[in-house]
Order: C-alpha cells, then sequence, then structure tokens
C-alpha cells in the first residue's frame, strides 16, 4: 500500500493522512522482517525463519533508548521469544509472541516442502465480523490512548512502539468497515486476478504457490469477499491509528514527537492467485513508510528506497544523540536519491532456496539460489507481469543488479548459512515427522485478556 495510490478514501483514512502527511513518505519501501528490532539485515543477524524468534541478544534502539534513561515501550504484537528475554523495553503491555518460544518450526522443512493444509483457513475465515485480532487491536488501541495520556506529556523523552495486528488475516472484520467496500468492482486497480498459479512458470515460486496453495480455498466470491474484509481491515487500521494519534496530540507533545508509520510487510490479496506475503513481488515486499515531526520535510513524497533498517539509526538519532553513521529516514528525507539499492531476502516456510531482491533504480531484480533470475523494468511495468530474466538484451542490467545485490550479501553463502542453521534446529526440535505434527499454526493466536 503506497500513500500516492490509496485504494481507501473513507474519514478515518483521511484524518489520518491530514495527521501524518505533513512528513515525507517514500514510494519505496522494502520489507527485512525482523530487522526493525536492531537495523541490521536478516542474514546479519542469522534469524532466518519463523522459529528463530528475537531474544534481545543483538541488541537494538530499545536497548539503546532504555540506556539513554528514556521510556521505550511496547504495545501489542512483537513475536518475538518471550517475556522472560530482555529485548530492551522499560515495559512491554499485551505483548504477542510467538507460540511456546518457538513458532511455526513446520515451516523449516523446506527440502521437500511439506503439505500445509492450514493455508484453508484463509478462505474459510473470510467475511465480516469481529475476530479475536480486532479485538486485540482494539485493547491495543486503548492502552495506547492510555499510556500516552499518562506519559507523553511528561518530562522524559519516550519511544513507544505501538504494534496493531491488522490487516493481517483472518480477513474479517467488523460491519461498519466493511460496508465502504461491499460493492467494490471487481476490477479495482490494482488487483490482477487474470493470473492463476497454474500460469506460474517460475520453478521456485511455483514451488511456493503450491505450498501455501491459500487460492485452493478461494473460489471467486470467497475471494473477492476476501479482499474486501482486507480493505476493510485496512481502514479498521486507520481508525485505530487515528485514535493513537489524536491521543498524542491531545498530550501536547505531537510538535516534539517523530512519528514514523510503517508496517512489516504486504499483501498478494489475490495477485497472481496468490495470498499473504513471503513473495519478492511489490504487493508483498513493498510496504508504507510515512514519518512526521521535528526536522521533517512537509508533505514531501520520496522516491529513494527505505527499508526497516533505516528505523535503528533514525530512533538513535533522535533519542541518542547520533545515528552511528548510518543514514537516517530523516537523512533519507533531505537529502533523496534514485540510487540507494532497495533489498529483501526470504529464507522461510516455503521457499525450496534463499531469494533476493533489489531495486536499483528503475530495475526490480530478484535472485533465487540455484534458479534463474527474474528481472523487471517498474517504470514501464509496474504489475511486474514482463520478465526479462532471461532478456538477451538485458543481461547488462542482470549484472549490474547482481553486483549490487552481491554489495549487501552473498547469497550462496547466506542461502547455504540458513539451510544449515535450519537444519540445526531440526535436529534440536525433533524429526521432521514431530515438526510435521506437532507444530503446525497458521497465524499466532492473540494473547488473552
Amino acid at each position: 500500500m503506497r500513500w500516492s495510490r490509496p485504494l481507501t478514501s473513507t474519514d478515518w483514512l483521511l484524518e489520518v493522512r491530514a495527521s501524518i502527511e505533513r512528513g515525507p513518505h517514500p514510494r519505496s519501501a522494502y520489507r527485512p522482517g525482523a530487522s526493525i528490532a536492531t537495523g541490521r539485515w536478516v542474514h546479519q543477524l542469522g534469524a532466518w525463519h519463523s522459529a528463530q524468534p528475537y531474544t534481545g541478544e543483538a541488541e537494538g534502539w530499545a536497548h539503546a533508548v532504555r540506556q539513554a534513561g528514556a521510556h521505550s515501550v511496547s504495545i501489542g504484537k512483537l513475536h518475538f521469544r518471550s517475556t522472560d528475554d530482555d529485548y530492551g523495553f522499560t515495559e512491554s503491555l499485551l505483548p504477542m509472541h510467538v507460540v511456546g518460544g518457538i513458532g511455526w518450526a513446520q515451516g523449516l522443512l523446506r527440502n521437500p516442502l511439506p503439505s500445509y493444509p492450514e493455508a484453508a483457513e484463509m478462505g474459510a475465515e473470510a467475511g465480516i465480523g469481529p475476530t479475536p485480532y480486532t479485538d486485540y487491536d482494539q485493547r491495543i488501541t486503548d492502552r495506547a490512548v492510555e499510556w500516552l495520556a499518562a506519559n507523553a506529556g511528561g518530562e522524559r523523552a519516550f519511544a513507544a512502539f505501538v504494534s496493531l495486528i491488522a490487516p493481517h488475516y483472518p480477513l474479517s472484520v467488523p460491519e461498519e468497515f466493511f460496508a465502504p467496500y461491499r460493492d467494490l468492482p471487481a476490477n479495482t486497480p490494482g488487483i490482477k486476478p487474470d493470473i492463476s498459479p497454474q500460469e506460474i512458470t517460475h520453478p521456485a515460486v511455483a514451488a511456493m504457490a503450491d505450498f501455501f496453495a491459500y487460492h485452493r480455498a478461494m473460489d471467486t466470491p470467497t475471494a473477492d469477499l476476501a479482499r474486501r474484509a482486507y480493505f476493510g481491515l485496512c481502514t479498521w487500521l486507520d481508525h485505530n491509528v487515528s485514535r493513537i494519534l489524536a491521543a498524542l496530540e491531545a498530550s501536547g507533545a505531537t510538535d516534539d514527537t517523530l512519528v514514523i508509520y510503517t508496517s512489516d510487510h504486504g499483501d498478494m490479496h489475490g495477485n497472481r492467485g496468490l495470498w499473504a506475503k513471503s513473495y519478492m513481488y511489490e504487493d508483498s515486499v513493498r510496504i508504507p513508510m510515512i514519518i512526521a515531526g521535528p526536522g521533517v520535510p512537509m508533505s514531501a513524497v520520496v522516491d529513494t528506497p527505505v527499508s526497516h533498517i533505516d528505523i535503528d539509526p533514525t530512533v538513535h538519532q533522535v533519542m541518542c544523540g547520533g545515528s552511528g553513521g548510518a543514514e537516517s529516514l530523516v537523512d533519507v528525507a533531505h537529502n533523496p536519491r534514485a540510487e540507494r539499492l532497495g533489498f529483501s531476502e526470504y529464507h522461510d516456510g516455503g521457499s525450496i532456496t534463499g531469494s533476493y531482491a533489489v531495486q536499483l533504480g528503475l530495475w526490480k531484480y530478484i535472485h533465487h539460489v540455484g534458479y534463474r533470475p527474474e528481472l523487471y523494468d517498474l517504470d514501464d511495468d509496474p504489475d511486474e507481469l514482463v520478465d526479462l530474466g532471461e532478456s538477451a538484451a538485458h543481461a547488462q542490467v542482470r549484472n549490474d543488479c547482481l553486483d549490487a545485490l552481491r554489495s549487501i550479501v552473498d547469497p550462496q553463502a547466506a542461502n547455504d548459512a540458513a539451510s544449515a542453521s535450519q537444519a540445526a534446529l531440526i535436529d534440536k526440535l525433533g524429526a521432521p515427522a514431530k515438526l510435521s505434527t506437532q507444530f503446525r499454526i497458521n497465524h499466532t493466536p492473540a494473547p488473552a485478556g
């Protein structure tokens, strides 16, 4: 989702945009997953998989904020290992962690890929009405509003990480938020249902599509319902963000607070017949990134690629007196440039090999270790429908993109390290048969309360 092409136009979203759009919103933001906490890439952390949750051992911005004497509070979903770990916050309210301190261990099985019948839940749960996740979001928002009212206007500096669930599936939302999309036309811009998973020719992508197979529980009416519910969940999210920003405004701290609005990943929501995350296509890998606050240019749209690793130096710069030489989001806002690399990587469940994406100018290059690459011209082909990965005329472009990728990571070495790490974890947790039967999960249950 990009603010330059919003799919929603409700009052709640307009309120959120009016509150946040004083700052720049880059059009190109990429997601390196767990790197939000530390400002380091997945391959630098060795956090290859959902069953390797963050423990706080590699310290991040929350530790630095606490060490600087400020509040560092988390409210909501974390997906770290356990509340027993020191992951940096002075307090964690309503945290959601991975199940049993392990998480989705079934996804460690990548060769061969197991069956994943839990994927059918996405279609079965699509509909209208509240879910444990929307109830959890309500509690997170209420607690965030309370916390800001009690703390934001005080003398002690603070960093509040408020983490909501929406629009994560289950794809069901209360009627009030579903209603604006009830009559949404099937040809809504951005939806590309004309490609089916059976038409996917790349072996690595096809294997992932066959593993997750959300489409098998999605006939056309169910898919249309799921999309409408997804858009409704985005509006539900906007409603809650609006409440949080209003609480910040009421505290009197808005003018002294840097606000960062982002998401952990996108969603295919039926494009190419695919659902959820994990793929290297724009629907999945692109995220919103909006900042507003002191020293930030107002109402600017920035085309420079940014990612989650830019959050850590931003917090250090604002809260701790310096970014340690790394470029912050505020720096990028003042010095936008097209040649900055966008990067993402994936080594998790459903993949038969490590996959990487880099954006180099207008070019989007996807590298699958051991398989042919993909290449797209995002200016002429923003939907990534014309794969130039084997085009003789674009051989030099691919070489340039591969060099750019290797300036960040050795893809083969990282793939080998991920495989070895995951094999060791399989040995530790039990035989593949045990992982297939005892660690089955589609989404983490919301915490009680």
